[in-house]
């Protein structure tokens, strides 16, 4: 079977809608889909209405902080009629608009005015991230690509960047297992940390009750692979995998390139009465 445990709609950041994904995984030959939209839950129902052959998995991912690092957390197989887990995500989407104004403030400083709102049109009902103002600053010929814009503009240390706000990733974890779900660390290798903090950062998650990593991940050497596995063995975590898909590119494709290693135990494994046949 083929998984993909991390993709975005256009309920948060993503390109496609969720009617659009569901159709572009099932011509990718996806088995399983987890829809993982930055905290909200709010492109499931859609998901799921239009998924014929593929299986829809309940999930969103969680912005906290950790050593002053913005660190993701992704929840799957949650139930999204929790009254706290939607609470906790709805808190999360107010820090992320008092953060993007203050974004637009420092941008503005800068001489480059009015990000918020062009932003905010952009993301219309969705939480606004940092990807939608990438999008207006490429738009505006600011950058030439998202890459230059957050190496320029909204990484630490540069104009437009503003300290995370976010819950800690205990909490987040906490929520994630009140709504029934398993927490599932994402794209470890992506944060720019040194590996003697990756470790560090698995190790302090697994305390914290997390229940998984990503470990296949897109453009993945052998080498990458096969230290996330033992990472993840050493520190009793299931494995996860997931193309973290935002729109069509050449580099990332939904289920393109995620296999886990033969060593590693599955995060799908812990879901009770999982089988391909169901569409939870």
């Amino acid at each position: 079977m083929r998984f993909d445990l991390h993709c975005h709609t256009t309920a948060s950041d993503g390109g496609l809608s969720p009617t659009e994904i569901v159709m572009r995984a099932e011509n990718m030959q996806v088995d399983v889909l987890a829809i993982t939209d930055h905290d909200t839950t709010a492109g499931i129902a859609e998901a799921k209405a239009n998924a014929k052959h593929v299986q829809i998995i309940t999930g969103t991912e969680i912005s906290t902080a950790w050593h002053a690092f913005d660190i993701h957390i992704v929840g799957l197989n949650i139930d999204v009629t929790s009254t706290e887990l939607q609470r906790h995500l709805a808190e999360q989407r107010d820090k992320r608009e008092v953060r993007a104004q203050e974004m637009s403030r420092r941008l503005a400083k800068a001489g480059i005015n009015d990000v918020y709102s062009d932003a905010k049109q952009l993301a219309g009902t969705a939480p606004i991230t940092r990807s939608h103002f990438a999008k207006v600053l490429v738009e505006r010929g600011i950058a030439a690509n998202f890459n230059k814009v957050f190496d320029k503009y909204l990484s630490r240390g540069n104009t437009g960047y503003v300290p995370n706000n976010w819950m800690s990733m205990g909490d987040a974890i906490e929520i994630i297992h009140q709504a029934g779900g398993v927490a599932v660390l994402a794209h470890p290798t992506h944060y720019d940390l040194s590996n003697k903090w990756v470790r560090k950062l698995l190790a302090e998650f697994a305390e914290l009750g997390g229940d998984g990593v990503e470990v296949a991940m897109p453009q993945m050497s052998k080498d990458q692979l096969l230290w996330l596995a033992d990472l993840a063995e050493q520190n009793g975590l299931r494995a996860s995998q997931g193309s973290d898909f935002h729109h069509p590119s050449p580099w990332r494709e939904l289920g393109r390139g995620l296999q886990l290693p033969e060593k590693c135990q599955a995060i799908w494994q812990l879901w009770p009465g999982f089988s391909p046949e169901s569409n939870r």
